[in-house]
């Protein structure tokens, strides 16, 4: 009975799999948030090195992984795939439930994935500090310590809420030498205006963006990097699928479904863009996507250009969205905060080809405590919609008496993250159907594009 799927070392993925040649019609333009019409190359100069912006609009469907890259990945990867035999006991499921483990990054999570490219890219194209932002953390630390590998300075601005919530997270950053601001921030412009009118504010990641930006924009040896939602990032992520995909075929096996949390859409794409191909190529395989109900973007966001942040500094894309001065509320713990979505995802998404489910907070943190309590695993409250999920159609395999394989990624651990779980079991936590009427109004600020 195989609980652990282990590729050598010698079968990490050399490339990185891009969706784009593969996607149903063309992309979208990206606009220029100040002339509303196509940003070019230079437009994104003094934001990103070229060579990610290469990666960003890229047509090639295989990207070579630098060795300088692969090196830093062998810290952790291949990643496991475990079979979770003991869930599946205390379910009563005939389903197979496979999880792809993230969380054995230096980090805990898929974000290294990323950040190491970034950092590396930066660091040749003559970068010396990389201003970003953060939500729960994940990001902030991960890109705190490709920095660190690398010799970049680092400046994260962290959701406020997040800060206040997740000290560690933000002992992580400092330890790998950044500097942690909280977001809002005096530092900035786009933050002294929201503090100006909004003084308690909690901040947001479109919040958070905007300062990160307008930090980049105004000094030249610095640039922004995002931890999700680009296309580029999407790109580096899909190592995670790349070799869930080989693991399958180690053990002769194939998912039924593949689930990954949403928030941006990064851990997700990672798990699913290389399923996305089989299933454009005939294999019968769903892609579901999980996000919370009070941000619930792909579920009740609308599809439309918008802008990245809140203070419409960065480029607008086409994607699902909740309007760029949407504020999640603060009782919301499980991470997954943005107000839009990858475009990627989002157009994958609006073509029927992955579907998205928004679930309770609740109903997550019982899952993640269940799969804790089977498998060991502390999992992260983000990864907890991917659990919810996957055990949602272990039960209905159940009910139905089908066999069935599901895939999921457990993106990370919630070693760090014990604040949330000690207001779940105080009972502090409360579900949050986030307001039609909050929506409404956030989405009648859109931009007008075309």
């Amino acid at each position: 009975m195989q609980t652990k799927i282990i590729l050598p070392e010698s079968k990490i993925p050399r490339q990185w799999y891009n969706i784009i040649p593969d996607m149903p019609g063309p992309l979208a333009p990206v606009i220029h948030p100040g002339t509303m019409q196509p940003v070019s190359p230079d437009d994104l100069l003094p934001l990103f090195p070229m060579p990610l912006i290469e990666q960003e609009v890229s047509t090639q469907r295989w990207i070579d992984i630098p060795q300088e890259i692969l090196d830093i990945y062998q810290l952790w990867r291949p990643a496991p795939m475990f079979r979770a035999h003991r869930l599946e006991n205390v379910l009563g499921t005939p389903a197979k439930i496979y999880y792809k483990y993230e969380g054995g990054s230096p980090a805990g999570s898929h974000k290294p994935n990323s950040a190491i490219p970034q950092a590396y890219y930066n660091k040749i194209f003559g970068t010396r500090r990389i201003a970003t932002e953060t939500g729960a953390g994940q990001w902030g630390s991960s890109i705190s310590l490709a920095c660190q590998m690398f010799g970049l300075e680092c400046t994260v601005y962290m959701v406020k809420v997040s800060y206040n919530q997740k000290p560690y997270r933000k002992s992580m950053m400092q330890l790998w030498g950044a500097n942690v601001i909280p977001s809002p921030s005096n530092q900035t412009q786009a933050g002294r205006t929201i503090l100006a009118q909004h003084p308690d504010s909690n901040g947001s990641l479109g919040i958070a963006i905007s300062e990160a930006v307008e930090d980049a924009a105004s000094r030249e040896d610095t640039r922004y990097a995002l931890g999700s939602v680009l296309n580029h990032v999407c790109l580096h992520q899909t190592i995670i699928g790349l070799e869930a995909k080989a693991q399958m075929e180690m053990i002769g096996d194939y998912p039924d479904v593949v689930i990954g949390c949403h928030g941006g859409g990064s851990n997700f794409a990672g798990i699913a863009f290389p399923f996305v191909a089989d299933k454009a190529n005939g294999k019968q395989v769903r892609v579901v996507a999980l996000e919370p109900a009070s941000c619930p973007t792909l579920t009740r966001g609308v599809y439309a250009f918008d802008y990245g942040d809140t203070a419409k500094m960065a480029p607008v894309s086409k994607m699902y969205t909740l309007g760029h001065d949407f504020m999640p509320p603060g009782i919301h713990a499980g991470g997954l905060r943005y107000h839009g979505a990858s475009p990627l995802v989002s157009q994958l998404v609006h073509a029927g080809i992955v579907e998205a489910r928004a679930v309770q907070q609740l109903a997550c943190f019982d899952a993640a405590v269940q799969f804790s309590r089977c498998e060991g695993i502390i999992p992260a409250p983000e990864s907890s919609h991917a659990i919810r999920g996957a055990i949602d159609e272990a039960l209905l395999a159940k009910e139905e008496g089908k066999e069935k394989t599901i895939l999921f990624n457990l993106s990370g651990h919630g070693h760090v993250d014990m604040t949330a779980y000690d207001d779940y079991f105080a009972g502090k936590l409360n579900d949050y159907e986030y307001p039609e009427e909050e929506i409404k109004e956030s989405l009648s600020h859109l931009p007008k594009v075309g």
